[in-house]
């Protein structure tokens, strides 16, 4: 029998978590977390990871099982799901989660760039600390003229990350993305969850207020010295590294994570309807939710 991969997702806060563990709990089977932050340990306040009391009413993978000075990414990420997919024993799996490219990996395929040396990945935060980004902006419109008009000029990691596979592979960037949509051994059920713009937004303040009551503060204070890694290029611990430095108040900070929060579900809805394969649910519509699923 063809098995079912049941995608839930939607922008964060919108209750993905408790009707993900309501559907995995119905079929008694496990939750693949996509997440792409809540798999750091050191993250689990600051990323609303699921409590305790939430792993032990369903199990999850991804969920605290790298440390932020672990390398991982989307590529391996879409393996390790692949793998744990082809072991289970259900006909059903549930993947849940708001990550838009670990998710995209998972059910499309991603394209196989290859690993960075350590060397080039160096010797690029050299240039980028000395020359600055302008310069390799420069550098890269010269190597790779198609996706230099594309890519994020002001995102110095994106930016950054063609560089290194242009001097690594001696190829262009662009060869590399090809985009092709990878067959999978499986079904795959989309379903978005949303809610109306004002309830959204005052869960997301909600959930900012109780991350700071849970202990967030003293959760980043801890991560201060490791704030250049890349895992905490994150929302919530970059305003209050910047609150730690001075720059602003903790009131301004906590005022900035609620609306940087906002923003950035904004973005993962814009993202995800794109897709025509979501079907978009309210997350109180849990049966209809369940039927759905079984179509």
């Amino acid at each position: 029998m063809e098995k079912t991969l049941v995608v839930i997702t939607g922008p964060t806060a919108v209750g993905k978590t408790a009707l993900t563990i309501d559907i995995a709990r119905h079929y008694g089977i496990p939750v693949i977390n996509a997440d792409s932050r809540q798999i750091y340990r050191e993250l689990k306040i600051g990323t609303a990871a699921p409590t305790d009391e939430q792993l032990r009413q369903a199990p999850h993978y991804f969920v605290g099982t790298k440390s932020i000075q672990d390398y991982y990414n989307a590529s391996m990420y879409e393996q390790d799901v692949l793998a744990i997919i082809e072991d289970s024993t259900s006909t059903v799996n549930v993947l849940s989660g708001g990550s838009m490219m670990y998710i995209d990996a998972v059910c499309n395929g991603i394209d196989d760039i290859p690993t960075v040396r350590d060397d080039i990945r160096e010797e690029m935060k050299r240039r980028y600390a000395e020359e600055g980004l302008e310069a390799l902006c420069e550098d890269l419109r010269r190597l790779d003229p198609e996706h230099y008009a594309i890519v994020d000029r002001k995102n110095h990691r994106r930016v950054i990350h063609a560089l290194e596979i242009c001097y690594q592979t001696g190829q262009t960037y662009t060869s590399f993305r090809t985009q092709t949509k990878k067959e999978r051994p499986f079904r795959v059920v989309k379903i978005g969850l949303n809610r109306e713009r004002e309830e959204l937004y005052n869960r997301i303040n909600a959930r900012v207020d109780q991350m700071m009551d849970d202990g967030m503060l003293e959760e980043a204070s801890g991560l201060y010295d490791l704030r250049h890694l890349n895992a905490l290029n994150t929302v919530g611990y970059k305003e209050l590294f910047d609150y730690m430095d001075g720059k602003w108040p903790l009131e301004e900070a906590v005022e900035r994570i609620k609306g940087n929060t906002r923003r950035y579900a904004r973005k993962q809805l814009t993202w995800f309807k794109r897709d025509p394969e979501v079907r978009w649910f309210h997350p109180d519509e849990i049966e209809a939710i369940k039927r759905y699923i079984e179509i």
